[in-house]
């Protein structure tokens, strides 16, 4: 990686820079958070509700295997998503991809834009997607001799995951849909995503952000004499996937096999035709085989899908391990009371009108406590759902309220831009001025977009 000699910080950067300094200051890691809201809401529950000590623990406990199912639904979506784009297919069409913006600004607008619709299919894989794709764009741009800031490239693809949540991978909606989740049994029957994710609202709020956050990263882009960080010619290749394809004996050649693979990639694609041809709909379940169809039919034999899982599964282990501490947050809240006690307050502040805005700022804040969507619509959503009842509010518009503020802050929360700067070898302050931009400007749609439903 080269740097320009700089002259000055950029407008943004200077702007930024307390930002920057509370992020890598005071924000901990997302385990941190986990461990410390649990002991807030157990002060809270023993502060605001008649729950003993006792009771307290033991809901603890019994609630921590309470999101079992739904962890490894979550896990397996960051780790399909992951192995899907380190495919050699995908990843040669990420080689493709950068060569077709022919100027800087181009360059900056379609990481951002291929990292959307990839998000769009799946959050893994837009997260991905976006730092590769920025990388190889880096790398032509170099041998085009276009002047390429990289951290703007990388803070580009990441913008792009701000639409993840309204997508076909998004938990809190897929969740609902979903027979037999939590969300299912509170509210008595599933929610398909014909009423949430493919509403007319929210798929016009998908173009709508698109547009915005593309005019407003052009807008803020490094022009001509700013001073840039470049990446180097070594960039493409540093992630390359050591596969053990040798083959010496009848096992071996089974292994380095494509015929296993592709049957099972045929047989997961043609029980999801039927599945879909029979009337079935999107379920957390149904999204995760569609990935895993698509990568047993890419992969050329199992010893590269063993690899690609291989190098995925690492950025699996901390959502994990935080989702039982979820698990049991939820546990405490339910047992204690404090979903009504909190569903009052939101009752009691929030019209028909005004309660999706609310609702969506209200899961912006927690965002930055419980990163993970799934995490988080496991603690928030019982509570929004409970006062959308309360104050007759569609379901629907609290599901896709708690959507929107998960994925907004995600802009300015390092939780899910850690495998993203770790691939990229930068850090949080490198790229927070510009993903703020995208903060605001998505901002601004989301609540529109609410206050627009919420006034029907």
């Amino acid at each position: 990686m080269s740097t320009t000699t700089p002259t000055k910080p950029s407008g943004v950067s200077r702007l930024m820079r307390p930002v920057n300094s509370i992020v890598e200051r005071f924000i901990p890691s997302a385990l941190v958070f986990a461990i410390v809201l649990t002991l807030v809401v157990a002060i809270l529950a023993l502060t605001l509700t008649d729950t003993t000590v006792t009771g307290v623990i033991s809901g603890w406990g019994d609630g921590l295997s309470g999101l079992l199912a739904f962890m490894t639904q979550m896990a397996l979506i960051l780790l399909l998503g992951h192995t899907l784009a380190n495919t050699r297919p995908v990843r040669k069409l990420l080689t493709r991809l950068g060569g077709v913006p022919r100027t800087t600004l181009q360059a900056y607008i379609f990481v951002f834009l291929v990292a959307a619709l990839a998000s769009l299919i799946t959050w893994g894989l837009g997260l991905v997607v976006g730092v590769l794709l920025a990388k190889e764009i880096a790398a032509q741009g170099k041998e085009k001799a276009l002047r390429l800031h990289f951290p703007m490239l990388v803070a580009a693809g990441y913008s792009g995951y701000v639409i993840w949540h309204m997508g076909y991978s998004g938990s809190g909606p897929l969740t609902a849909a979903t027979e037999g989740s939590f969300i299912a049994e509170q509210l008595g029957r599933t929610i398909p995503i014909t009423e949430t994710t493919l509403t007319w609202w929210n798929l016009t709020a998908i173009v709508a952000t698109i547009i915005v956050v593309g005019v407003a990263l052009a807008l803020v882009a490094p022009r001509a004499k700013d001073p840039i960080i470049e990446l180097g010619f070594d960039a493409r290749g540093t992630d390359d996937i050591a596969i053990d394809d040798e083959v010496v004996t009848p096992a071996d050649r089974m292994d380095a096999s494509r015929i296993l693979t592709t049957l099972v990639g045929l047989g997961l694609l043609a029980y999801l035709v039927i599945h879909y041809v029979e009337g079935g709909s999107a379920t957390l379940d149904i999204v995760n085989w569609t990935f895993l169809a698509l990568i047993f039919l890419l992969v050329r034999n199992p010893f590269e899908l063993v690899a690609l899982v291989k190098n995925a599964a690492s950025n699996v282990g901390e959502i994990l391990l935080q989702f039982p501490l979820y698990a049991g947050i939820m546990g405490i809240m339910t047992t204690s009371g404090l979903i009504t006690i909190f569903s009052d307050v939101a009752v009691s502040v929030a019209t028909p009108a005004t309660f999706g805005v609310l609702a969506f700022l209200a899961a912006g804040v927690v965002n930055f406590f419980v990163p993970s969507g799934g995490g988080q619509f496991a603690i928030q959503g019982p509570v929004m759902l409970d006062a959308a009842e309360r104050i007759g509010v569609d379901p629907a518009v609290a599901i896709m309220a708690i959507s929107y503020g998960d994925q907004w802050t995600n802009m300015i929360q390092p939780f899910w831009a850690l495998p993203v700067l770790a691939i990229a070898s930068l850090k949080m302050r490198d790229i927070l001025g510009y993903t703020t931009v995208t903060l605001i400007a998505s901002g601004i749609v989301f609540a529109a977009t609410l206050l627009l439903v919420g006034a029907g």
